[in-house]
């Protein structure tokens, strides 16, 4: 069978496989800490869950709109330029998140990157309804 979306897969196994570690080093410091629930007061743990939380709150539904746009035929360079933004973004949000400085321009340039894909490929999919058309 014919893969009729082999953009967003691929970029779906690359946030699939960067999820991970998110996962690991908040259940890690779980485990070193004893803090079962919530963030205990702990500030590493509370970027560490924040870091995670982010990524799996705007992950899931930009890879929805990015399959979507894919399959109704949705310009490839536009489906890897927004793929890209996406893992990219995703990236830079969760190095100024774990990061000691803070957060700052770091984190604004990945939240426009992301939103950039999630708007894009949100975008597409309405563009491409036929139940919006004529309106």
């Amino acid at each position: 069978m014919t893969n009729p979306i082999p953009i967003t897969t691929v970029i779906t196994g690359l946030l699939a496989i960067a999820q991970v570690p998110l996962t690991v080093l908040v259940s890690y410091l779980r485990g070193r800490t004893g803090i079962q629930f919530l963030d205990g007061g702990n500030q590493t743990l509370l970027r560490r869950i924040r870091a995670h939380g982010n990524f799996v709150e705007t992950v899931p539904i930009t890879l929805l709109a990015m399959a979507g746009a894919e399959l109704s035929g949705h310009a490839t360079d536009a489906l890897w330029r927004g793929g890209l933004c996406l893992v990219l973004g995703r990236a830079i949000h969760v190095w100024a998140a774990l990061s000691p400085r803070g957060w700052g321009l770091p984190r604004i340039v990945a939240m426009v990157l992301t939103f950039y894909a999630m708007a894009g490929f949100g975008i597409a999919c309405l563009r491409a309804s036929p139940l919006l058309h004529g309106l």
